[in-house]
């Protein structure tokens, strides 16, 4: 018997669900607010409203913030105890940093809290050199000694040594004195964890890891369990930010690797659909109920970046360096304003709108959801605008206009605005903010966005997608099917992925081929016995080689494809310096620091809906005045979105609903469905 496969993703606003039924082929969905305080409750609460018995359930892939959330301070998800165990005289390097300086003119920033406080990190007498050589030699009674002592003031032990991605002898015997000093307690060494040069960020991926552990262990297995006894029988696994699925064994050996996963699977989404659909270059845009995150997917596949800071400061999508803590694991390139649906606007004290960063959350939400709050958010600046129905999610949220009214009056009053210009000024302000997102990913990472479509998802996004394009010159914004829970297919499609490294740390004139062989052939080993283990085919297990490569003296390095000979890597690594920066240094030496393995393991992905396009102009289902900004209040047509076919032409003006998501089709452009039955929105003129 065929089974279901589903996808949960838990958001800062609502919880969305998609199911494929591999009998049927019926893709089902499902959308409800959040539980902020208690995620597990909402998971669990989607899927009992999920209407298949859980028997036929094969698979659930599960996307969380939680990582994120507990460096961000959320009440209830406050950090264990921990211990970090170091060289003697390094204690101080999780402070000590890179010294960015994240606000460079701001005499008052302060650096984040250390992960640990000072009196609880340990340094011990020894010492690996560079070159993996021993120094001094590791006094094991003085390690014991301390973990007797700390053992009952710790939960967590972090220990990271100079030099362990050369030689780990050291930190591996640290590691079993805890473990045998301090039954129960998690330790986690950097070797295992971040296996490369750069003290700082190997330590600090390691903390994160760390701290990290006891939490999403606790909460994986509390699911799984509530799950079983549910009769639940099929695989659990949760979604990484490189955007790959996993394992609950891996996600608690590497929960830093998970901390962005719900944002990683808008973007996969995209990647997939726009392969679909013959678009080689894309903008994701997903603006949900808290925040509105930009991605840029080229040739199918999502830009992906090997470090980001976790709990740091985001400065209009930008992420302040040094603001937060650094975690070095693959991570699809986002960028995040905090501009959803239910970001909150405000008069600052010089009389000007702003809009962000606070949001009304889903506890209590916009004031127009009537669970009390007072503060006009960008849902009440659209419900006022007459560009939102009277309920959401299928009719579970009513929407109060009355209610909207109140809030943005009061916004109103301090501008000398009534409600409705104050309502297009919150969602002016709103789109640049999110403008400036999608600059981010496109014009400052060197792309044209005028080559690129925009798709737009997440409950709001296709309300404010054509005037993001308009603003960005993008040639045509695309709304995919299930807008509203888009990020929650994005699970159902996602691959295996592991990621794996090997430290080289050696001038490339002085290193063989087959030494490099010789490390991939042993990453490869690892690689496809934990992909083995998952259930994946050989025959569907895809293996990327790649090396980590700078210039000597450089601090950061470019990854780079290898294919079978560090010549030809030296030559391909000057002409990708050459594209990223501008220039190349042909005579310089050439490092090769680390060599890196990427493991994919291939999954049967949902059929998709698709059909005949035959051109035709469908009837409206009713009408209401909405306002434009151009021209005003305009009497404009209703469609439900359910019921356009493959070749249905719809010109703007027009709102075209659904169950989870609403699209604005502004005067002056036309939306047409194509066969995969996404709605595809030009202007008149590019349609021609």
């Amino acid at each position: 018997m065929s089974g279901v496969r589903v996808g949960v993703d838990i958001g800062g606003t609502f919880t969305d669900l998609v199911a494929f039924d591999e009998s049927s082929g019926r893709l089902l969905h499902l959308k409800i607010p959040t539980t902020p305080r208690d995620p597990s409750k909402c998971f669990l609460e989607v899927m009992e409203a999920l209407d298949v018995e859980v028997q036929r359930i094969s698979i659930i892939v599960h996307a969380t913030t939680l990582g994120t959330n507990m460096f961000l301070g959320q009440t209830g998800l406050e950090p264990p105890r921990a211990v970090l165990i170091t060289n003697k005289g390094f204690r101080d390097i999780i402070e000590i940093g890179r010294q960015n300086r994240p606000e460079l003119y701001n005499v008052f920033f302060t650096r984040p809290r250390p992960l640990v406080p000072r009196s609880m990190r340990i340094g011990i007498p020894c010492r690996i050199g560079p070159g993996g050589e021993e120094i001094e030699p590791l006094d094991e009674e003085e390690v014991a000694r301390i973990a007797r002592d700390l053992c009952g003031s710790a939960e967590v032990f972090a220990v990271s040594l100079l030099h362990s991605y050369r030689n780990p002898a050291h930190e591996k015997t640290v590691k079993e004195i805890v473990e045998r000093e301090c039954p129960g307690a998690v330790v986690v060494a950097s070797h295992e964890v971040d296996p490369q040069p750069g003290e700082y960020e190997r330590t600090s991926t390691t903390l994160v890891n760390a701290l990290l552990r006891p939490m999403l262990s606790k909460y994986l297995s509390r699911l799984e369990a509530r799950l079983r006894r549910r009769g639940y029988r099929g695989k659990l696994l949760v979604m990484r930010s490189s955007g790959g699925v996993a394992d609950l064994k891996t996600a608690v050996e590497m929960p830093a690797a998970f901390i962005e996963s719900g944002p990683a699977a808008g973007a996969i989404a995209v990647a997939y659909m726009s392969s679909l659909m013959g678009i080689d270059r894309a903008l994701g845009f997903d603006m949900g109920g808290t925040t509105a995150k930009a991605s840029a997917i080229i040739g199918g596949k999502p830009e992906v970046v090997p470090e980001y800071e976790v709990g740091g400061r985001v400065h209009m999508g930008r992420m302040l360096r040094g603001s937060g803590y650094p975690v070095r694991f693959p991570y699809i390139d986002l960028a995040e304003v905090s501009a959803g649906g239910g970001t909150i606007a405000w008069v600052d004290e010089g009389g000007a709108l702003r809009v962000g960063p606070i949001s009304a959350g889903a506890e209590p939400g916009p004031a127009c959801y009537g669970r009390g709050g007072e503060k006009p958010t960008v849902t009440d600046a659209n419900l006022l605008l007459g560009r939102l129905p009277r309920a959401l999610a299928g009719g579970s949220i009513a929407l109060s206009e009355e209610l909207a009214r109140k809030a943005v009056a009061r916004v109103g009053e301090q501008l000398g605005m009534d409600p409705h210009e104050a309502a297009a000024g919150i969602i002016r302000i709103a789109n640049t903010i999110m403008a400036r997102a999608l600059r981010l990913v496109s014009i400052e990472r060197g792309h044209d966005p005028r080559e690129f479509s925009l798709f737009a998802f997440g409950g709001a996004g296709p309300l404010h997608a054509v005037a993001l394009a308009q603003e960005l010159g993008v040639r045509e914004v695309v709304v995919p099917p299930l807008p509203g829970v888009f990020s929650a297919l994005g699970l159902l499609v996602a691959d295996y992925r592991h990621d794996y490294y090997a430290s080289v740390v050696k001038r490339a004139d002085m290193v063989e081929d087959g030494e490099i062989e010789e490390k991939f052939r042993l990453l490869e080993e690892r690689a496809v016995r934990t992909l083995r283990s998952e259930g994946v085919p050989e025959e569907n297990i895809r293996l990327v080689r790649m090396l980590g490569m700078r210039y000597w003296g450089q601090a950061y390095e470019l990854t780079i494809p290898y294919r079978g000979s560090v010549e030809e890597a030296v030559a391909d690594y000057h002409a990708a310096h050459e594209a990223r920066y501008g220039y190349s240094m042909p005579e310089e030496e050439v490092e090769i620091v680390v060599a890196k393995l990427e493991a994919v393991g291939l999954v049967q992905k949902p059929r998709l809906p698709s059909g005949q396009m035959v051109e035709h102009r469908p009837e409206p289902a009713g009408r209401r005045e909405v306002y434009f900004e151009d021209e005003g209040w305009r009497p404009t047509p209703i469609y439900r979105r359910e019921k356009l076919r493959p070749g249905a032409v719809v010109e703007g003006p027009a709102i075209i609903e659904s169950y989870e998501s609403t699209v604005l089709v502004p005067p002056g452009f036309t939306s047409r469905v194509d066969s995969w039955y996404s709605l595809i929105i030009r202007s008149e003129e590019m349609w021609g």
